[in-house]
C-alpha cells in the first residue's frame, strides 16, 4: 500500500502579522497536483489542520476546497486527525456522513479507537487513528487512574488498540504527539507546548517503544520531517516554515510503501513554496545594492539582521522598497572585547582631553578600534561646542 503521509498545514496561520492563507492555498494546490501524479492508495493528515480551535472563514474555505478535489476529483480517500492547535469537535463535525465519501475524520478522542480497514492487492491495512487528548481526558475516557501524563496515556490507548488487533496483519498508527528514542528531535519555535512541562523544559515525551510491531506510524507535532528513534516512526512535518528556527528545513511529504509483508520503503517529495522563508544579513547600503539581490527572490519572507554601526534613519521602511515581505528586523550587537577592567580604564581621566576621554568611552561601549576618521569628526563636533559655550 502507498501512502502519502503529511501533517500540520496550520491553516489560518498568521507569522509576525501577515496572513499566511494566500501561501497555504499555493501549496495545497501543489500537493494536490502531486496526489494526482503520484496516486498513492490514501493520504494521510496527522494534525494541526487549522491553527487555532475557531479557523478563519477563508482557512474553512480553503480546505473544504483541497478536501473536496482530493475526493471528489482524484477519488483518493482521506485519513485525517485533530492535533493540539485543532477543535476536535469543530473538526470531526459530519465526519459519519463523510465516510461515505472517503474522508475519515477523527476528532475527539473516543474509547473504542476509529479503525479504518483499506485494501490493496494484498489484503487488509488496518489505521488506528489517535487524535491529540490531553492526559486529562485521556484518562477519563478510558477511565483508567494510571494516566498521568503523554507517555502513559498512550501506553494505555496502544493497549486497547492490540487486545483487538490481528499482529499478523499490516497495522498502521496516525497519531499527533512529542514521540521520540533515544536521540534527540529537531524542534522549532511555531511548535505549541502540549503542556507546561515541556513548555519549561519538561520531559513529558512518549516512549517510540509504544509502536513495535506497526508497519508505520505516522506523526503529527512536530514541523521538521525526521524519524523519531525508529525507521517506522516518522514526523511528515509541516509544508510550510512558520518561523525562522525553520530556516534551513527542508520541507516535504512522505511517501510509504508498505509491501505484502509489512516492508518498508520510504521516500521523501519536496513541495517549492510561493515564497520561502530566510535570513539575511549585512550593512543597510550593502542589502541595498542591487547586485547583492540580484539573483535572489525578494519576494521572500526574511529576518534581516543589520552589522552597521551607528545610528540608522528609518531602516525598515528603506529595505522594504526592495525586500517588500521582511517581517523581522534587528541590529547585530557585536560582542565586545574586554583587555582592561573599567577601573584600570579610567585611571588618570582628569588629566585626559574631551577627545581621550571620549576615545575610551567609545572603546569600552563597542569593542571597536576609535578610528582617525571618528577622532576627526569628534574633534570637530568638540571644537564647535567648546566655540558655542564661550559665546554664551
Amino acid at each position: 500500500m502507498k501512502l502519502m503521509h503529511t501533517s500540520d498545514w496550520h491553516i489560518g496561520k498568521i507569522v509576525n502579522q501577515r496572513h499566511m492563507t494566500f501561501d497555504q492555498e499555493y501549496i495545497l494546490d501543489n500537493l494536490v497536483k502531486m496526489l494526482e501524479a503520484e496516486r498513492p492508495d490514501v493520504l494521510v493528515v496527522a494534525g494541526d489542520i487549522y491553527d487555532r480551535g475557531i479557523p478563519p472563514v477563508e482557512a474553512v474555505e480553503l480546505l473544504d476546497k483541497v478536501l473536496s478535489n482530493i475526493l471528489l476529483q482524484l477519488g483518493i480517500p482521506i485519513i485525517m486527525i485533530a492535533g493540539n492547535h485543532d477543535s476536535p469537535d469543530r473538526l470531526g463535525f459530519g465526519s459519519r456522513l463523510l465516510r461515505d465519501k472517503g474522508l475519515y475524520i477523527s476528532g475527539p478522542l473516543l474509547k473504542d479507537i476509529q479503525k479504518v480497514v483499506l485494501c490493496d492487492e494484498y489484503g487488509p491495512v488496518n489505521f488506528y487513528l489517535i487524535p491529540y487528548a490531553s492526559p486529562a481526558v485521556v484518562r477519563e475516557v478510558f477511565a483508567c487512574n494510571e494516566v498521568c501524563d503523554h507517555d502513559t496515556a498512550m501506553k494505555e490507548m496502544i493497549r486497547c488498540i492490540r487486545e483487538k488487533w490481528n499482529a499478523e496483519e499490516r497495522n498502521v498508527v496516525v497519531t499527533h504527539g512529542f514521540i521520540r528514542g533515544m536521540e534527540e528531535l529537531e524542534q522549532s519555535e511555531s511548535e505549541k507546548p502540549l503542556s507546561i512541562t515541556l513548555a519549561v523544559g519538561g520531559t513529558d515525551f512518549v516512549d517510540v517503544k509504544h509502536f513495535d510491531g506497526f508497519a508505520y506510524t505516522a506523526l503529527g507535532h512536530l514541523h521538521g520531517p525526521q524519524q523519531a528513534g525508529s525507521p517506522r516512526v516518522r514526523y511528515a512535518g509541516s509544508l510550510l516554515k512558520y518561523s525562522f528556527s525553520e530556516t534551513k528545513q527542508e520541507k516535504s511529504v512522505t511517501l510509504a510503501q508498505i509491501g505484502k509483508d509489512g516492508e518498508l520503503s520510504i521516500e521523501c517529495k519536496s513541495l517549492l513554496p510561493l515564497r520561502n522563508m530566510r535570513r539575511i544579513k549585512g550593512t543597510l547600503k550593502g542589502l541595498l545594492d542591487p547586485e547583492v539581490y540580484a539573483n535572489t527572490n525578494i519576494e521572500d519572507y526574511l529576518h534581516v539582521t543589520l552589522t552597521d554601526e551607528g545610528e540608522l534613519i528609518e531602516p525598515m521602511s528603506k529595505l522594504r522598497a526592495v525586500y517588500p515581505n521582511i517581517l523581522s528586523l534587528d541590529i547585530e550587537i557585536k560582542e565586545r572585547q574586554v583587555t582592561e577592567s573599567k577601573t584600570s580604564a579610567g585611571q588618570g581621566y582628569k588629566h585626559k582631553s574631551k577627545l581621550d576621554l571620549f576615545s575610551d568611552f567609545y572603546t569600552d561601549m563597542t569593542g571597536q578600534m576609535f578610528t582617525e576618521e571618528k577622532a576627526l569628526i569628534v574633534a570637530k563636533t568638540i571644537s564647535t561646542l567648546e566655540t558655542d559655550e564661550r559665546e554664551l
